[in-house]
Formats: C-alpha cells, sequence, structure tokens
C-alpha cells in the first residue's frame, strides 16, 4: 500500500472523502502515511456486500473456513516482526509488545480456525412419539466490529476470527489513532480466497461512520471495545433494531497486596500490571489495595521500580516504556495528575511530561499514595502510566474495598494463604482474577470479559465467543416418511 492509504469496501480499495495523518507518538516529525475515511454511502456499500457475501461464505463450509483461518494465522505469526514494529511505531507501545501482539494475533487466528471444525450440535428426545429434535449453531449474519487503539491488532483479531470461523461476514472500523495497523490486517485477510465484500475496512470517525454503523439496519451484531459512555451509546442505538451487541468497556483493576505476600515479586508485578504499554490497557493495575503491616516498604521499592523503568522511543533498544498515544491522551493523564494532588493524594514520583533524543509523548510512570477510594483517580479509568495506593489494615477491608467499583474486569491477590487466595478467588466481584500475578495477561483459548460497567453480553475468546457469533436454532423433525 503506498502513503496514501484507502478503505476496503465490497472486495476493493477505495479512497474515502479525505484522509488524515498517522503521526508516530515517539517521533512527531514521523509521518506515517494519510489514512482515508469512509464516506456514509461506502458504508452502506460495505454493509450491502457484506450481506451479500455472508451467505456465500457460510455455504463453503468448515473445511474451507477453517484453512483460511489458518493461512491468515500463520502467516501473522511469521511477519510478527514486521507488523509488530509498524504496531510500535503507530500506538507507542515497546517493539517487543508489537510484535508480541502481532504474533498472540495469530495465536487467535489459528485456534479459531481448529474451532471452525468444532461447530457440533445437539440431539434431543421429543416429549411427542414420532418427532426427532436437533439443536444447531449457525452464523449470526453480519457483524460490526469496532475496536480501539490500544491493541490494534490483537483486540480485532479475537472478534474478526471467531466471526469469520462461524460463518459470519465483518464490516470493521477501527480507531483513528492507529489506522496503518488496520490495513496491514485488512491486507492478509483480503488477499484470501473469500467472496468479495465478506470483510470490509471501514475508517472513520466515532461520531459519524462508527454512529451510523451501529444504527444501520443491515448489521445483525455489535462487537464494541471502548469507553462505558460510548458503550452506553451504542447499547441505545442497537436497541432500536433488536442488535446483538457484545461490549468490553472500561475498569479501575484492584490488586491486593497482603501483609504474607512475597515483596519484591508483588512489586515486580504491580509495577509491571501498573506501567506495561504505558499503562494504556483495559487490565492495568490502577488500584494497590496495601495492607498496612507491609505497606511502607512496599511504596519504597515501587516508587523505586517506577523511577527505574526506562521511557523512550518505542522502537529503541532497551525503552520498557513507550509514549503516550497522543496528544489528547497525555493532556488528559497530566489533568488527572492535577485531580488527585487536588483530592489530598502524594505524588510519590512521575506524573511529568519528559524530554526524549526525539519529541513524542512521554511520560514518566506515577505513584500516588495516601488515596481513598473515594477520589476520582480511584474512581475512574485514566488509561495512563498512573496508579494508586490504598492503604488498608486487613484482608476483608482489602476485599471490600476492590470491590466498592462500578468496574469488574480484572482483579489480583499477592498472598502466601491459600485459604485467602481460595476466598478471594470466589468473593472478588470481576471476570477474571489472579492469584500471585499480574492483573494484566490473559490467554486466548478462555473466556474473558468482566461484570459491571466493564462488559455487557457474551463472553469474548475461546468456544465461549460461539455464543455471540451465532444463533441456536431448533429443529423438530416427524420420523419416518409421509404416507
Amino acid at each position: 500500500m503506498t502513503l496514501e492509504t484507502r478503505n476496503h469496501i465490497a472486495g476493493h480499495w477505495q479512497d474515502g472523502a479525505e484522509t488524515l495523518p498517522n503521526i508516530n507518538p515517539s517521533d512527531l516529525t514521523d509521518v506515517i502515511g494519510h489514512y482515508a475515511q469512509a464516506s456514509a454511502a461506502q458504508l452502506d456499500e460495505a454493509v450491502a456486500a457484506a450481506r451479500a457475501a455472508q451467505p456465500l461464505w457460510w455455504a463453503a463450509g468448515i473445511q474451507k473456513r477453517h484453512d483460511l483461518l489458518m493461512a491468515i494465522g500463520t502467516e501473522l505469526m511469521a511477519r510478527a516482526t514486521e507488523i509488530g514494529t509498524l504496531v510500535a511505531r503507530e500506538e507507542g507501545k515497546t517493539l517487543a509488545e508489537g510484535k508480541g501482539e502481532v504474533y498472540r494475533a495469530g495465536q487467535f487466528f489459528t485456534y479459531y480456525a481448529a474451532e471452525a471444525l468444532r461447530v457440533i450440535g445437539d440431539h434431543a428426545q421429543s416429549v411427542r412419539p414420532g418427532i426427532e429434535i436437533d439443536v444447531r449453531r449457525e452464523a449470526v449474519g453480519v457483524v460490526a466490529i469496532i475496536s480501539p487503539w490500544n491493541f490494534p491488532v490483537a483486540t480485532p483479531a479475537w472478534k474478526i476470527a471467531p466471526a469469520l470461523a462461524y460463518g459470519n461476514a465483518v464490516v470493521w472500523k477501527p480507531a483513528n489513532l492507529t489506522p496503518a495497523s488496520a490495513v496491514a490486517l485488512t491486507e492478509i485477510i483480503t488477499r484470501q480466497d473469500i467472496p468479495a465484500g465478506l470483510f470490509n475496512l471501514v475508517a472513520g470517525p466515532g461520531r459519524d461512520v462508527g454512529q451510523k454503523l451501529v444504527e444501520h439496519r443491515g448489521i445483525d451484531a455489535i462487537s464494541f471495545t471502548g469507553s462505558v459512555p460510548v458503550g452506553r451509546g451504542i447499547a441505545l442505538a442497537a436497541i432500536q433494531n433488536m442488535t446483538k451487541v457484545q461490549m468490553e468497556m472500561g475498569s479501575k483493576n484492584p490488586m491486593l497486596i497482603m501483609d504474607d505476600a512475597a515483596l519484591d515479586l508483588a512489586v515486580t508485578h504491580a509495577a509491571g500490571a501498573a506501567f506495561g504499554g504505558t499503562g494504556q490497557k483495559c487490565t492495568a493495575a490502577s488500584r494497590l489495595i496495601v495492607h498496612s503491616a507491609i505497606h511502607d516498604a512496599f511504596v519504597e521499592k515501587l516508587v523505586t521500580a517506577a523511577k527505574a523503568f526506562k521511557v523512550g522511543h518505542a522502537l529503541t533498544e532497551g525503552t520498557q516504556i513507550g509514549p503516550v498515544v497522543s496528544a489528547g491522551q497525555l493532556a488528559q493523564n497530566l489533568d488527572y495528575i492535577g485531580i488527585g494532588r487536588a483530592e489530598g493524594a502524594e505524588l510519590l514520583c512521575g506524573g511529568t511530561r519528559l524530554d526524549g533524543a526525539t519529541t513524542g509523548y512521554f511520560m514518566a510512570p506515577a505513584v500516588f499514595a495516601g488515596t481513598r477510594n473515594d477520589m476520582r483517580v480511584n474512581r475512574e479509568e485514566m488509561f495512563a502510566p498512573i496508579t494508586c495506593v490504598i492503604k488498608v489494615d486487613s484482608y476483608a477491608e482489602a476485599l471490600a474495598t476492590a470491590n466498592d467499583s462500578e468496574f469488574g474486569l480484572t482483579a489480583g491477590i499477592m498472598t502466601r494463604s491459600l485459604a485467602r487466595a481460595n476466598h478471594f478467588r470466589a468473593n472478588m466481584r470481576a471476570g477474571c482474577v489472579m492469584v500471585n500475578l499480574p492483573t494484566a495477561g490473559t490467554d486466548y483459548h478462555v473466556p474473558f470479559g468482566g461484570r459491571g460497567a466493564s462488559s455487557f453480553g457474551p463472553r469474548e475468546q475461546g468456544s465461549y465467543a460461539s455464543e455471540f457469533y451465532t444463533t441456536v436454532k431448533t429443529a423438530y423433525v416427524a420420523a419416518g416418511v409421509p404416507e
């Protein structure tokens, strides 16, 4: 593709009404390319093409779908360094993280290649004589996918792969901050032997293209990852057409550091979960709930660890934390530093913009201490390299504090007590719980999702994805041949 990159609609690359520049957040002089924005008419064309292509794809059968997904996944893994470099360049995560993300995206496709062969129905006996019953899963139809910028290849992959595996067509609106990754993935998918229009890339702002997409009567299901306010808007729009919805939204993930925790391991896991990916992960540990018996020692070591991180250009060897993704995100992060201070939190380190060898959106990782769970910095998702320490006097207080949130995505505990770990697993109101592990880091073959404002609708990933990407049909058949 050239620097002037297009949308992919109805089997063809198409220009848009306008283009937007894609700027490297590690080096603001580096323009990655100019990326087309789809028009309303092009969106209509994409949906129409998807509706025409989907029955052909369903009829192609499970072996065809298996082979295609396996080819996509294999290519992604083989090109992890190449595409991972592009991810690091446009999103700002380190090269190692970019490569790892693309490789993981490939694993999603190969996993769902196998799942395409495992769509097995049920047979049931009827309560009425002479009738046979079978229950089967069929494709839901045309799936709209709206993905975020923080994992520009992996998050779309874990949505696109099951959509295609279960026989659906896709209309994908990626985040405007990371269009190059979207084009790279689209190029791999659309080079395969698929019906024209089965997979469509329509870039554009959420307020225009995204809103029209979720309101479109030609869409059968919507899978969205993003903020809670946008998710609520999507739910309101989708209900007008009774469109099936799956949404992953905000988080405020707690990590409990108990008095019997292995201190150095707790610091390592907390710092990695809080600041990895520049804190721009929905699974980041943004609330560190620490037992008073080890609070001071933990905080001292955490500040030392935060200060030791090397912040710099995402592609520079040795960089551990890359830049924040955009000027707007950096400004929001710095606003939260001011909010925390105004609320009475003590800023122990970081929270400032850093200069680098290149001009970029670099920020020093920040640690707040002396925070309360009712502070805004502990209630709102910041999506920043900022973590807040809350001191508690018991496990019971720690658990109650952790559960005192509208969110419930991931949560972790550091403890040597098996009884305490088991109690936490049973009583922490979160979709994913981690014991003596970071809050960030999940596997691709098991369900992912949260509770409360974190998630809405069926789970993503693993075999549980079939609940969203398929619809169930129950067939009743009279035994024998009619006279």
